[in-house]
């Protein structure tokens, strides 16, 4: 079955769920209709391909698939977090939550199908491009993943798809036994390479996700993980130290258009995402180290908490 309509099957499928997709068919019609346009206005019908950076697949093609792309994103990455919140609910909540219907096996049947849900999309979006290159004979596919990266609409960049692996590697190593667990992922693993950490996972068409959890401010493995928009990971306390606010006012408090210490992209703590399944997966895997970071920062917490209050009385007086 060609991949199209494996795509469109499956999509279908998802109509109860209102999942979005990209509109992989009609990405392709307007693909089929420039070359065929083309080659009927030059009569050159022995042409497999239109010209580099064509008017009309430009004007429509790109704009079609950057919007279903943010739909697809925008819907994986909300229904992702609302799952965690669940997961991680205590006390009253999770009783509600619970007696809703959202069991054990609820949340885990939903993370597997975000993931599919997830994977299926980005080889969409994988083959239609290679689709576009083969057609106008150019790059301008790859040129796009990278714009599409840089506006954080490319899902495997997602925090979220971090945050499903960590969930499914905790499900996996605790709450349920490995024989009982439905896979989210294959070989999905926390992998330690000279004492750093790293969660590696075998995607498609030998694709492999590896996620490096050492901290590039501290050069540490990450402590009460967080991550900008830019998909770049640090520790909390790092992240505020290098956006210039205090743990007491936190990220939300950066300058709106302060740069990632790493790649320098402008505007990224905004929409930093606190990695809490990241955070209890590392816990139970470098205990040791973990308590150690317990200790150490809260002392700088502490600290920075003091200036902060004397430095609200000081201005509540006047001095």
């Amino acid at each position: 079955m060609k991949f199209c309509k494996k795509y469109r099957e499956y999509m279908q499928g998802q109509d109860e769920k209102k999942l979005p997709g990209l509109g992989i068919k009609n990405l392709k019609k307007i693909l089929k209709n420039c070359r065929r346009d083309f080659q009927s206005q030059n009569h050159l019908h022995d042409v497999q391909t239109c010209p580099h950076q064509c008017s009309v697949c430009d004007g429509t093609f790109f704009p079609s698939l950057l919007n279903g792309m943010s739909a697809v994103v925008g819907c994986f990455n909300e229904r992702a977090q609302k799952l965690l919140e669940i997961h991680l609910a205590s006390g009253l909540s999770k009783c509600l939550i619970w007696f809703k219907g959202k069991n054990h096996g609820a949340l885990i049947q939903e993370g597997k199908d975000l993931v599919n849900y997830a994977l299926i999309n980005a080889i969409a979006i994988r083959k239609i491009l290679k689709k576009y290159d083969k057609i106008h004979y150019s790059k301008q596919g790859q040129a796009f993943r990278s714009q599409a990266q840089s506006m954080h609409i490319e899902i495997l960049q997602s925090p979220w798809l971090c945050e499903l692996m960590a969930f499914h590697i905790n499900l996996r190593e605790t709450e349920v036994s490995p024989s009982k667990a439905p896979a989210f992922f294959e070989g999905c693993d926390l992998t330690f390479c000279d004492g750093k950490p790293s969660l590696s996972c075998q995607l498609f068409d030998s694709v492999k996700l590896d996620i490096d959890l050492t901290c590039s401010i501290c050069l540490d493995t990450v402590f009460d993980p967080v991550s900008l928009t830019c998909g770049h990971i640090f520790c909390y306390l790092c992240a505020c130290s290098a956006a210039s606010v205090t743990i007491v006012d936190g990220l939300k408090e950066a300058d709106p258009k302060g740069k990632c210490p790493l790649c320098r992209e402008a505007g990224v703590y905004e929409g930093a995402v606190h990695l809490e399944e990241l955070s209890i997966l590392l816990s139970r895997s470098c205990q040791e180290y973990w308590e150690e970071r317990l200790r150490t920062e809260r002392v700088e917490r502490i600290r920075q908490t003091k200036e902060h209050w004397e430095l609200q009385c000081r201005s509540f007086m006047g001095v």
